[in-house]
């Protein structure tokens, strides 16, 4: 039976989509329907949303978010939001459902596709290249940015080993200044209500900490937060650490739990406590819980900011592609 490929609601396909996303090995909050739904209540902005589903007889096999923005299309989503975005399918589908998507899209208006926040070793970009020539199309790829992450090591101490000298030396010696500066406990909150209760925490965190964070973070953006994550803690992926000295909060990080992972999506902490290192003293109790949970990495997402190498974080590029018509 020929591969089907149709455009589909959101709200008739959000069920199917999400026990799919279940199935693909390394899945990313970023492309779950409950975090797309939040995006285009916020930011579709008077774009066109196109959400094809592709199946194999009645079987989901692939769900490609786009929005349709004058003549181009582009994935779902931003990349200042967004760490990752990409096509969703089936393991080992990725050619049926590129194929038979760039088929239909062949036959419909648009001159470019843009498809940013392309991860290192997504099927999209060992796929999509040699499909699309073969249709007439062309395919064009740059680095757009580095995402570094920890695999994670089968316990606390042989992670330290794993890091540099230094880097070990420091975060030990970092931790233990904080311990001894009196009562230290991290709390971490996963249920929509502890959530969205110790939210404010986290955001009050990133505005007096960064100043590109405090830009960034509008009343629109604040919103955002608030609804995605309500709408992740729903299906169980959010973990939010607050770590607390003598019962007041000093540092706070957002996770995203998700195949095996955690996504260290956001963070911040009191500046009075900056000379402390509070904020690499608690991130390094979230690689703790991490590896203590059974998870195999900490994704740290975009960005280079030097805390990350400093955890032991290694890069994985992340790719801006293009697939114009010849």
């Amino acid at each position: 039976m020929a591969h089907t490929v149709h455009r589909e609601d959101l709200d008739t396909l959000q069920d199917d989509w999400a026990r799919l996303l279940e199935a693909v090995p390394e899945p990313v909050p970023f492309v779950h329907p409950a975090w797309q739904r939040v995006w285009l209540d916020e930011f579709l902005d008077g774009r066109e949303l196109h959400l094809y589903a592709v199946r194999d007889g009645g079987e989901l096999i692939g769900v490609a978010p786009l929005l349709k923005d004058g003549d181009g299309l582009t994935l779902v989503g931003h990349y200042s939001i967004c760490d990752y975005m990409d096509f969703v399918v089936a393991p080992g589908r990725a050619r049926d459902v590129l194929s038979a998507l760039l088929d239909t899209l062949v036959g419909e208006d648009w001159s470019q596709i843009e498809l940013r926040g392309l991860r290192e070793g997504s099927p999209t970009l060992e796929e999509l290249p040699a499909l699309a020539e073969s249709k007439g199309l062309t395919w064009r790829c740059e680095d757009e940015a580095v995402a570094p992450r920890i695999t994670l090591a089968d316990g606390w101490e042989p992670y330290l080993a794993s890091l540099a000298k230094k880097e070990r030396h420091e975060l030990r010696r970092k931790t233990r200044k904080l311990q001894g500066a009196g009562d230290l406990e991290v709390n971490t909150y996963t249920t929509p209500q502890d959530v969205e209760a110790h939210l404010p925490v986290l955001l009050r965190f990133m505005v007096e900490s960064r100043t590109d964070k405090a830009n960034f973070l509008s009343e629109q953006m604040g919103l955002f937060f608030h609804r995605a994550t309500q709408a992740l803690a729903a299906h169980g992926l959010v973990r939010l650490y607050e770590m607390e000295l003598d019962a007041t909060p000093v540092a706070s990080v957002l996770c995203f739990d998700q195949g095996g992972q955690f996504y260290m999506y956001n963070s911040g902490y009191d500046p009075e406590y900056a000379a402390m290192s509070a904020g690499l003293v608690s991130k390094g109790f979230c690689v703790q819980d991490a590896i203590e949970s059974g998870r195999h990495c900490v994704d740290m997402l975009r960005g280079d900011e030097a805390y990350k190498y400093k955890l032991g974080g290694e890069d994985q590029k992340i790719y801006r592609c293009v697939i114009s018509r010849a």
